[in-house]
C-alpha cells in the first residue's frame, strides 16, 4: 500500500495545475501550445474536480460532522464557479484576449479555493482518517479520476450517487471528445 497521504495526492494535483496554466501563459504568442496547454489545464481541474467531489468531500462529511457539511457544501460551490467558467471557456479561442482573462479570473478563484483545502480542510481531515485511511483514500481519489468526465459540466450533479451515475455515462463522451482534442506533446512537456 502507497503511504502517499490524501493531502499529498490533493496537493500534487494543484502544482500540477499551477504548472500547466503557467505553460499556456509562458506560451503567449503560440496558439497552438496555448491551446494544448489549456486543453491539458481543463481536462486536470476536471477530473480533480469530480475526484474531490466524489472521494473527500463525502469523507468531510462522514468523519467531521456539521463541519465537514458546511466545508464541502462551501468547497462544491466553489468547484461549481469555477465548472461555469470552463464551461463559458469552451466556445473561446484559446490564446484570445477573452478565454485568457476567463482563464486568469479561474486560477485566481482555483488558487483561493486550493489553499483553503490544504490550510484548513485536509488538515482537519487528516487526523479523522488515520494514516491508513488517508493513504486509502489518495489511492481511491486517484483511482476515481480515472473513469470521470474530463470537460466541465456545470449541470451535473455534485453529490454521489447521482453524480457517479452521470459522471459514468458522460465520462465516455469526454474521452471521444479529447481524442480530437490537442494536448501537450511529450516535448512540450519535457521542457
Amino acid at each position: 500500500m502507497s503511504s502517499r497521504s490524501l493531502t499529498d495526492a490533493i496537493k500534487e494535483d494543484h502544482q500540477e495545475m499551477y504548472e500547466y496554466y503557467e505553460k499556456y501563459t509562458q506560451a503567449s504568442g503560440d496558439a497552438d501550445a496555448q491551446e494544448r496547454w489549456a486543453r491539458q489545464l481543463i481536462w486536470e481541474v476536471a477530473r480533480h474536480a469530480v475526484g474531490e467531489e466524489l472521494v473527500v468531500y463525502p469523507l468531510m462529511e462522514q468523519h467531521m460532522g456539521e463541519k465537514g457539511l458546511k466545508l464541502a457544501d462551501q468547497d462544491r460551490a466553489d468547484h461549481q464557479y469555477v465548472k461555469e467558467k470552463l464551461y463559458q471557456i469552451e466556445s473561446l479561442t484559446p490564446g484570445s484576449e477573452e478565454y485568457s482573462t476567463l482563464l486568469a479570473a479561474v486560477m485566481k478563484h482555483l488558487h483561493e479555493h486550493n489553499d483553503s483545502e490544504e490550510q484548513k480542510d485536509l488538515p482537519e481531515l487528516e487526523p479523522h482518517l488515520g494514516a491508513e485511511g488517508s493513504s486509502t483514500a489518495a489511492q481511491s481519489f486517484s483511482r476515481t479520476k480515472k473513469f470521470v468526465p474530463t470537460r466541465a459540466h456545470p449541470s451535473a450533479p455534485n453529490k454521489p450517487p447521482f453524480e457517479t451515475v452521470v459522471g459514468l455515462m458522460t465520462a465516455p463522451i469526454d474521452k471521444i471528445k479529447d481524442v480530437f482534442a490537442k494536448f501537450p506533446t511529450d516535448e512540450m512537456k519535457s521542457e
